[in-house]
């Protein structure tokens, strides 16, 4: 029962072009082939990415950290401190409103 006859695709066939019409089925279909093809262009490139992904860890797996170096005398510094709190600074023009 689930397999396709071939009556089945002629009233298939039958139905789209009394849908779209004659005219548009062969844009339809060349729209299709070009979204497959696009389709698989993408999942080829997604598939080398990985490779290369992969390709590039194993690469790097061999690497070393490099040792810890010894900081400079001049790195040694007093923590941060915050500069001495000012007076508010007044607008001249708002000073002499107030007097």
């Amino acid at each position: 029962m689930g397999a396709l006859k071939p009556w089945h695709i002629a009233v298939l066939v039958v139905v789209l072009i009394l849908l779209f019409g004659a005219k548009r089925l062969p844009d339809a279909a060349r729209s299709l082939g070009r979204s497959l093809r696009i389709i698989k262009a993408e999942t080829k490139s997604l598939a080398d990415d990985d490779r290369d992904l992969a390709e590039k860890a194993d690469a790097q797996a061999g690497y070393q950290p490099l040792p810890p170096q010894q900081q400079a005398p001049y790195a040694q510094q007093a923590p941060y401190q915050a500069p001495p709190q000012q007076q508010p600074v007044v607008d001249p023009v708002q000073r002499s409103r107030d007097n």
